[in-house]
């Protein structure tokens, strides 16, 4: 079966809606992706060969974001046929939708329309940023809702389980981001969950807006440090001090990363199985949140004064 799939929404800084509209459609028009806004698409599609793209049995069939025009630029690039005039034109024209903001604000309002209607829905990372909308994405897995969030850096190739292993007891893990925590936070944070599993107890945040110096502290003892800082040129890297030795891991294979997590949606959207627990992205995002709470509040934050249940 074709799965058709919308595309909803996109903000300044982020250039999803073009390169995975492009890795699922299985092509685009060069000369307008090299005018995209973004020039490491075009760098890490272009030097990809032609059999890496697209996506068997899927394909992007609709588009949407505030602004038509760049709509109707999006799907030239990327050769999607259907420009929608809003996000709920999607009902009963395709399978499934991925929103492709990184706005966690926005996220409740533009998939409440196909959750509540049993689409399946991929939401762009981090799922949400504050406590209520939690709540209620909370509530809906509960009640059955089909939907899935996650950081692309969960399937980066450079974290090596059996490498990590090899390291012995973890004892301390140093983590570099860039941009903010709001918005990228949750890669530093769902790639030390890769690496370290979860049970983290709590999170200091020691930084500022631009700088932020994110203290993780897990139940065994392990303690982590993510630097998440808006200027960095590196995408996400890790030191990992373990008992036997001393690794270093930095993902740069964005297309590899970003084609698994679609394929991961594809085989949930098939399957009605989420490829993880959902209970991962919940600690997940309480920690996102309990970053944001603590550089605020100037404190430690517990995760487990995020409580879901009323």
């Amino acid at each position: 079966m074709m799965i058709k799939l919308a595309f909803i929404g996109t903000n300044e800084g982020n250039g999803h809606i073009f390169s995975w509209s492009a890795i699922i459609n299985g092509r685009y028009d060069p000369e307008l992706m090299k005018r995209c806004g973004y020039p490491v698409i075009y760098d890490y599609l272009s030097s990809q060969p032609q059999a890496n793209l697209g996506i068997p049995d899927a394909r992007v069939t609709h588009v949407w974001t505030h602004d038509k025009k760049f709509s109707e630029f999006v799907a030239k690039t990327c050769f999607i046929e259907n420009i929608m005039n809003s996000p709920e034109e999607a009902v009963g024209k395709v399978d499934a939708v991925i929103i492709t903001t990184d706005i966690a604000s926005q996220h409740i309002i533009l998939a409440k329309p196909f959750i509540e209607k049993n689409i399946p829905v991929f939401i762009d990372k981090p799922l949400t940023d504050n406590e209520k909308d939690l709540k209620e994405f909370y509530r809906w897995h509960m009640e059955g809702r089909p939907f899935m969030s996650c950081s692309s850096v969960r399937y980066a190739k450079e974290i090596d389980p059996c490498e990590i292993m090899n390291a012995g007891r973890l004892l301390f893990i140093s983590g570099i981001m860039s941009k903010t925590w709001e918005r990228y936070g949750v890669h530093a944070v769902e790639g030390l969950y890769t690496i370290a599993g979860g049970n983290i107890k709590s999170v200091q945040n020691l930084g500022e807006y631009d700088i932020n110096l994110v203290l993780v502290e897990f139940w065994s003892g392990l303690r982590a440090l993510l630097q998440v800082i808006y200027n960095s040129n590196i995408f996400v890297r890790y030191d990992i001090f373990g008992e036997k030795k001393t690794l270093t891991i930095e993902t740069r294979d964005y297309f590899h990363m970003f084609k698994r997590q679609l394929e991961k949606f594809l085989d949930f959207v098939r399957t009605g199985k989420l490829p993880f627990q959902f209970s991962q992205t919940i600690e997940i995002i309480k920690v996102v949140i309990a970053g944001i709470k603590s550089r605020n509040e100037k404190r430690k934050v517990f995760l487990e004064e995020i409580c879901l249940e009323e």
